[in-house]
C-alpha cells in the first residue's frame, strides 16, 4: 500500500520505534494485509519529514517482530496476523550480545535437524550428564577433542589436551597459572578485549606490540621481551579479532624462534583457525613445549557450548590448568562436552564449520560491494570487518546512529592496547541477522558515512 501513511508524535518513543508500532496497529486491524507492500523508504520520509535513517530503522525493527519480510528490489512486504506465530511471544528469545563476533548462524533444514538429532541422542544419557564430573573433560571427550584438533594439524597426547569452559576462562586459568600481579604480558597493539578485561581483573599490565600484516614485529618482540621481562606473549593469530589480520606462516616462524630463544609462553587463541580452509599451521608445531594452543568452539560451532580444546605444553602444565580450571568454574558442562563429542563423532561440527566458512564468505561480499568507496581491512572468511572512518565522521556518531539495526559495531577503544584508538568500527557481519537485513544495515552505514562529507 504505496500510500499508507502513519501519524507520529512529536513526543513520545523514538519515532523509529513509533513506526515499527504503526506497522503492527495497521496490521491487526487490517489496513496493510497480508503481502501489502510497504511505501518505499525514501518515499516514506519525504512524506513523514523525518531522516531516512529513522524509516530504515523502523522497517527493521518491524522485521524482528516478525512483521514484515523485505526481499532486495522488490521492497518491504506485511505479514498478515495469520500468517505470524501466535506463541511467537512466548518463546524464549535470546539476549542477544551484538557486542560480540558472531559466527553467522546455521538455517540449512538438513543441517538444523542433524544437530537436533544430536541433542535427543545426548540427553537420552541426561541424568549421568547432571552429574560432576573430571575438570578438564573425560576420555571420550579428549577423543573428540583430539579429532577436532586434527583439522589443525595438531596430534598432542591425550595428557596434554583439557577441554575448557571456553577460551576466555581458559586465558584467564593459564594467567592464574603463569603470573603475579603487576607481571607483564605482551600481545598485539590492536587485540581481544577479553585479553584487556581479564588482565585488569588479575593486575596485569599488558603491553601492545605493533606490527604489519604479516603481524607483529619479531624485532620489537625481542625488544619488549628484553626491556619488560613479561610472563607470556598472548596472539590472536588467525583472523585477528578485531583487524582480521593473520600471521604468516614465515612470521610465526619468526615468533617461535624468537620466544624459544627466551623461554617465553605463548598463549594461541585460535579461535578463528578452524574457519579458513587453509589456514596457516598453528604456532603450537612450531614451539609446541612454550604455547598453550587453545581451540575454541565458540567461533566455528556456537558461543553456547561454552566450550574449548586446549593444548598444554607437558602434562605437567595439564594438569595445573585442570586444577586453576576447578578453582574458576569446577568443569565444562558435561552435557555440552557431551553435545560436542556427538557432533563431531557424527559429522554435523564439520558440517556446521563449513556453513560458516561459506556463509561468512558471502557476507564479506555483501559488506565489500556496500563499501566499496571506503577503507577497510576484511578477509575472505571473517566474521567482521575492520572500518576507518572517513574524516568528519566519529566512531560515536556512527555508533548511536546504527543502534536498532542489528548490526554489531564496536569502537576501537575497546581494543587499543599501548596507543590511542583510532576513528575505527569493528563491524559484525554474523550472528541473528540474515543476509537481506545486513545488506539494508551495510547500505544503511554507507549512506551515513556518505553523507558526512
Amino acid at each position: 500500500m504505496k500510500d499508507w501513511t502513519p501519524i507520529l508524535r512529536a513526543d513520545g518513543p523514538a519515532r523509529y520505534l513509533q513506526l515499527a508500532d504503526a506497522i503492527a496497529e495497521a496490521i491487526a486491524n487490517g489496513t496493510l494485509r497480508d503481502g501489502v507492500r510497504l511505501p518505499p523508504q525514501r518515499k516514506l520520509a519525504d512524506r513523514l519529514g523525518i531522516d531516512f535513517t529513522t524509516v530504515s530503522r523502523g522497517y527493521v525493527e518491524a522485521r524482528d517482530r516478525g512483521l514484515v519480510n523485505s526481499h532486495v528490489g522488490r521492497g518491504t512486504f506485511a505479514i498478515g496476523t495469520k500468517r505470524q506465530d501466535p506463541q511467537r511471544e512466548h518463546r524464549r528469545q535470546a539476549d542477544v550480545d551484538l557486542t560480540m563476533n558472531l559466527p553467522p548462524e546455521p538455517s540449512e533444514p538438513a543441517l538444523l535437524e542433524r544437530m537436533e538429532a544430536g541433542v535427543q541422542t545426548v540427553t537420552a544419557n541426561l541424568i549421568d550428564l547432571l552429574r560432576y564430573q573430571s575438570s578438564t573433560g573425560s576420555q571420550i571427550d579428549k577423543e573428540a577433542a583430539s579429532t577436532w584438533l586434527s583439522l589443525r594439524g595438531l596430534v598432542p597426547s591425550l595428557d596434554r589436551v583439557a577441554v575448557t569452559p571456553g577460551a576466555h576462562p581458559t586465558i584467564l586459568a593459564i594467567l592464574m597459572s603463569l603470573t603475579q600481579p603487576g607481571d607483564v604480558v605482551l600481545c598485539e597493539d590492536v587485540t581481544y578485549p577479553g585479553i584487556r578485561s581479564i588482565c585488569a581483573r588479575l593486575r596485569l599490565r599488558l603491553v601492545g606490540l605493533r606490527g604489519d600484516a604479516d603481524g607483529i614485529d619479531t624485532a620489537v618482540l625481542d625488544a619488549a621481551i628484553r626491556e619488560h621481562r613479561p610472563k607470556a606473549l598472548y596472539l590472536n593469530p588467525t583472523l585477528n579479532n578485531p583487524t582480521t589480520r593473520t600471521i604468516s606462516l614465515a612470521r610465526r616462524q619468526a615468533i617461535a624462534d624468537v620466544i624459544t630463544a627466551h623461554r617465553l609462553p605463548l598463549i594461541e587463541d585460535d579461535a578463528y583457525g578452524f574457519i579458513p580452509p587453509h589456514p596457516p599451521a598453528p604456532l603450537a608445531n612450531f614451539a609446541p613445549d612454550l604455547v598453550w594452543h587453545i581451540g575454541g568452539l565458540a567461533k566455528c560451532i556456537g558461543a553456547g557450548l561454552r566450550l574449548a580444546y586446549t593444548v598444554a605444553p607437558n602434562s605437567h602444565a595439564a594438569r595445573e590448568l585442570a586444577h586453576q580450571i576447578k578453582i574458576i568454574s569446577v568443569m565444562p558442562s558435561p552435557l555440552m562436552m557431551a553435545l560436542a563429542t556427538r557432533w563431531i563423532i557424527d559429522g554435523t561440527a564439520d558440517g556446521i564449520r563449513r556453513f560458516v566458512r561459506d556463509e561468512s564468505q558471502a557476507r564479506q561480499s555483501i559488506a565489500a560491494q556496500a563499501l566499496s568507496a571506503f577503507r577497510f581491512e576484511a578477509a575472505p572468511h571473517a566474521f567482521n570487518i575492520w572500518l576507518h572512518l572517513p574524516d568528519g565522521v566519529t566512531r560515536a556518531e556512527i555508533i548511536g546512529r546504527m543502534a536498532g539495526t542489528g548490526l554489531g559495531i564496536m569502537p576501537s577503544d575497546a581494543f587499543t592496547v599501548s596507543c590511542e584508538p583510532t576513528e575505527s568500527i569493528r563491524v559484525c557481519l554474523g550472528g541473528q541477522i540474515q543476509r537481506t537485513q545486513l545488506r539494508d544495515a551495510i547500505g544503511l552505514l554507507a549512506y551515513i558515512m556518505s553523507a558526512a562529507d
